[in-house]
């Protein structure tokens, strides 16, 4: 958007910059490539008939020329201003990009160190039994309520900022957040389901953290909270609405 922007504006700036008006008193004036004070004359280039020509100085308004030359200028230093800012964000965004593994995952950039987060092994809860959460198929699934946890209390990465930018590579479009993490007697809840009988579609109940989200390139992802995180347990989740393949990369926040 910025950068169509700044293109529409330097089409348009180039496009007038051959011309000039130069005004006369009575309103009307010529359009010129250049012109210079002479004595009682003022010489142009008039862009009309592509000659020289002069004109008595007291006819025109220079004033008002001059006026317009310099509101010009200062249109064309702006767009100047603008185009360059464009050219650096957009510097900066490749380099962000470039920093990022092809392969799939969550990361976080720290300074200039980029870390792969760990996926953690989710399992699912269900009538006191434990099952591995798969990657791509869910698992059968009964009717009726269950959990999906990861063991352990605390995330074994630990963060201090209070608003982590995190990287996000999907394999397929697939909806990703930033949740909040449960505790439970050894493990952390990151999804409660309600699995509907007959159909076996999985209802989701997710303690999502509202947040920023930007598109980097094909399946790459930027997501960060808009609030600051309060100290506790979180995760990085990219799931199938409905489906029970839910994925989880966690942290801790431990405010200063």
């Amino acid at each position: 958007m910025v950068r169509t922007l700044v293109l529409c504006l330097l089409f348009a700036w180039v496009s007038g910059a051959a011309t000039v008006r130069l005004y006369l008193k009575d309103g009307s004036y010529h359009n010129v490539r250049e012109y210079e004070k002479q004595a009682d004359r003022v010489r142009y280039y008039s862009t009309e008939r592509g000659d020289w020509e002069e004109i008595p100085l007291d006819l025109v308004d220079l004033k008002r020329t001059e006026s317009e030359v310099a509101s010009r200028e200062a249109e064309r230093k702006e767009v100047a201003v603008i185009a360059d800012a464009e050219e650096k964000a957009e510097r900066a965004q490749r380099h962000e990009i470039e920093r990022i593994p092809m392969e799939t995952g969550v990361f976080i950039v720290q300074g200039e160190k980029v870390t792969v987060i760990p996926q953690a092994e989710s399992k699912i809860v269900n009538n006191k039994r434990r099952s591995i959460l798969k990657a791509i198929s869910p698992i059968p699934m009964v009717a009726g309520k269950a959990t999906v946890e990861i063991d352990g209390l605390q995330s074994a990465l630990k963060l201090t900022s209070e608003r982590p930018e995190f990287y996000i590579r999907l394999a397929a479009e697939e909806r990703f957040q930033i949740v909040r993490l449960a505790p439970a007697k050894a493990s952390r809840v990151v999804q409660k389901w309600s699995i509907v009988p007959v159909t076996k579609e999985i209802i989701e109940e997710t303690d999502v953290i509202e947040s920023f989200r930007q598109q980097l390139a094909d399946g790459l992802y930027k997501i960060w909270p808009t609030k600051p995180l309060a100290a506790g347990e979180y995760a990085v989740i990219e799931y199938t609405e409905g489906k029970g393949n839910t994925q989880v990369w966690d942290f801790s926040v431990a405010t200063k």
